[in-house]
């Protein structure tokens, strides 16, 4: 596991000890990273990495010239591995860290009035809390307009339109589904 390109490219990043933190492989991560960089995404954005693990996306978007990342996991191995990986690319001056479960952190968020254009959301597969995810972030976090990334298990199906975001993409690497929502540009009254 490494960032794959930006100010921090190449450098190796430590995996969370343990089997409940599934880390995206470098393969995806580079498609991933690939479609957001080329669409324009990832420079001076405000992206949340929630279900964050060994904070491997956030860090990716960190080192590709995004302004700011609130990363958000409960586990402790995987919160000690984040901030192995955010101290040894640098990247820690432009992250925050929350040590907490996901609905507990946007409501957080959301009562501090942050706002984020792109969310990278990787809750694990069997979680049942896609669709409630998608929906609380895309209501309560995102910016109009703004991008949200949801992995989950390629044989997963979920709604075109969640909230007040809209499926726009969906690619399939292997056993990993990466889909693409974009949220609702609210327009003047």
């Amino acid at each position: 596991m490494r960032v794959i390109s930006g100010r921090a490219g190449g450098l190796k990043l430590t995996a969370p000890r343990g089997t409940t933190t599934r880390p995206t492989t470098d393969r995806v991560k580079e498609a991933l990273f690939n479609i957001l960089e080329h669409a324009g995404l990832l420079e001076a954005a405000h992206v949340l990495d929630l279900f964050a693990g060994s904070g491997a996306l956030g860090i990716e978007a960190l080192s590709r010239g995004s302004a700011s990342c609130v990363f958000v996991e409960k586990n402790r191995p995987a919160l000690e591995a984040l901030q192995a990986n955010l101290s040894r690319t640098g990247c820690d001056t432009d992250a925050t860290v929350l040590r907490q479960d996901a609905l507990r952190a946007i409501e957080r968020l959301a009562d501090d009035g942050r706002r984020f254009t792109l969310a990278l959301l990787d809750p694990p597969y069997d979680s049942g809390l896609q669709t409630t995810i998608l929906e609380q972030v895309a209501d309560r976090l995102m910016e109009p307009g703004g991008t949200l990334v949801m992995e989950t298990d390629s044989r997963s199906q979920l709604p075109e339109r969640i909230g007040s975001c809209t499926l726009h993409d969906r690619r399939v690497y292997g056993d990993t589904a990466i889909l693409f929502f974009t949220t609702e540009a609210r327009h003047a009254p």
